[in-house]
């Protein structure tokens, strides 16, 4: 995080860091305000807080499917809400991002709170998008597939497990998170001004090979 915001601040860019817990509804109401009242307005938001729980099914307690829902779908909700509000208030446009998985459309056993999760996003985006195109406010996803971030450490170093990962990928490779950020920075421009309500799905497993290289 200390470096993220080094590089951003030798390119001139304004930050402000604010910590909280996205799935607490104060928090993100507290957070929201704090960045306006700083940085004087609200253009874009990316949803990226994500967790997940690798458990069977049937051992799955409820406290841990309510924890990964709170955080993924729940917190994505809260700081859409938000945000919308923001670019209401103003009155200008704005762009709402959130970062679901491939996992939105293909099932993963054993990380059921995280599938139901991001099947949710799914719809919420949509929703949102539906709900708020007259009002000149975007709200679009990515779907990203296997991707080299710290959730995913588990499988990174273990060179069977990786090669158990891309196998099914048909680039046979995993994504990169500097990969995902071109996506962001492509539907948060300009160039994306006409596309709301989509999901780009990246990486996906070769039987939706034919989805990943096109918005749903």
């Amino acid at each position: 995080m200390h470096a993220c915001l080094a590089s951003v601040r030798q390119m001139g860019v304004r930050d402000v860091l604010v910590q909280g817990d996205v799935s607490k509804e104060e928090d993100v109401v507290g957070m929201f305000g704090e960045v306006v009242d700083l940085l004087g307005g609200l253009d874009i938001l990316v949803n990226n807080a994500g967790i997940q729980i690798s458990r069977s099914s049937h051992e799955l307690s409820a406290e841990d499917f309510d924890k990964v829902v709170a955080v993924n779908l729940r917190g994505a909700f809260l700081c859409a809400r938000e945000a919308i509000k923001r670019f209401l208030a103003a009155a200008t446009p704005g762009v709402v991002l959130n970062v679901s998985s491939v996992h939105q459309l293909i099932p993963k056993p054993n990380y059921l709170g995280y599938s139901a999760s991001k099947g949710g996003m799914m719809n919420l985006t949509r929703t949102l998008a539906l709900e708020y195109a007259g009002e000149g406010i975007r709200v679009n996803g990515i779907g990203p597939g296997a991707t080299i971030t710290p959730i995913n450490r588990a499988w990174v170093d273990d060179p069977v497990k990786a090669e158990m990962v891309t196998a099914h990928i048909p680039m046979r490779r995993a994504g990169t998170a500097d990969e995902v950020a071109g996506v962001a920075c492509f539907l948060a421009s300009d160039d994306a001004a006409y596309i709301t309500g989509q999901t780009a799905l990246r990486g996906a497993r070769e039987r939706y090979a034919s989805r990943s290289s096109a918005f749903l």
